[in-house]
């Protein structure tokens, strides 16, 4: 299995572009899915230049609903036709972020007809979700911690007025490998401890043995990252691979704590299983 990061904040390879969001492409030898879609232009121009056909992609799934990890859908369905699309049910609403002097829509651009016109099959659910024999999505998280708020700037409209997004429509993949879990993370604003907590719940046996992708730590302070970084081990966590919302203060933590079981996962980082 190989997983391969398309889209990301950063890139280091020559010819690769770097645009903020995320998408990553996991090859199983007979299944290829599409974890989050970026913002729009790197997506299309990484995979022409690291030789990737994205028109066989047959399976896509999105970690939530917001322009950085969807931005990418409406071109990428002229590429692969008629596709499945798994996604949590508030993938759809109508997301905004709150700023000095003005509110910035950053929901999905494209309103769901539109893209079922083009070919996508939405498979909406909050429940988790199979996507092949050893890959399923988390489902809706539930919020167990004290430590992993959700920003109050991130908000939803209901009704004509800006309330505050919970954010139930984030969600991960897991790939069950042997006896152990690799979750692949979207921008994990449910809470990096909450999501590993319900993965434990759901995949009982087994370790959850790397993680790979955003972990939303960016403006964490060092107690919320110390706190995430201690639960990390107790979780059987060996391999870290970070990216997209991470930031520069916890990635130099996850460095330190493993050492060179951490990768900066940048554009064009491929890792095989």
């Amino acid at each position: 299995m190989r997983i391969t990061t398309l889209v990301e904040d950063t890139a280091t390879k020559p010819k690769l572009l770097a645009e903020h969001g995320l998408s990553m492409l996991i090859e199983t030898g007979k299944d290829n899915i599409l974890f989050d879609t970026g913002q729009f232009l790197s997506l299309f121009y990484n995979a022409k230049v690291l030789k990737i056909d994205l028109s066989k992609v047959d399976r896509i799934v999105l970690s939530h609903g917001h322009y950085d990890h969807t931005g990418g859908l409406k071109k990428l369905l002229s590429k692969t036709g008629k596709v499945d699309i798994y996604a949590h049910p508030d993938v759809f609403a109508p997301k905004y972020a709150k700023g000095k002097e003005r509110d910035r829509y950053i929901g999905i651009p494209y309103k769901k007809e539109e893209l079922e016109s083009r070919g996508a099959v939405f498979h909406l659910s909050r429940e988790p979700t199979p996507i092949t024999d050893n890959i399923m999505t988390t489902g809706e998280i539930e919020r167990v911690t004290d430590f992993e708020p959700i920003s109050d700037d991130l908000c939803v409209m209901r009704d004509g007025q800006l309330q505050k997004d919970d954010l139930l429509d984030d969600q991960a993949l897991i790939i069950k490998n042997n006896n152990s879990a690799v979750v692949v993370l979207g921008c994990t604003h449910a809470g990096l401890v909450n999501t590993l907590q319900h993965i434990c719940e759901l995949t009982e046996e087994a370790d959850i043995s790397m993680i790979i992708g955003g972990t939303h730590l960016l403006h964490a302070d060092k107690c919320r990252i110390k706190r995430t970084m201690d639960a990390l081990f107790g979780f059987g966590v060996k391999k870290v691979a970070t990216s997209h919302c991470t930031g520069t203060r916890a990635s130099a933590t996850f460095l330190d704590a493993f050492g060179c079981n951490f990768i900066e996962n940048h554009v064009g980082t491929q890792i095989t299983f």
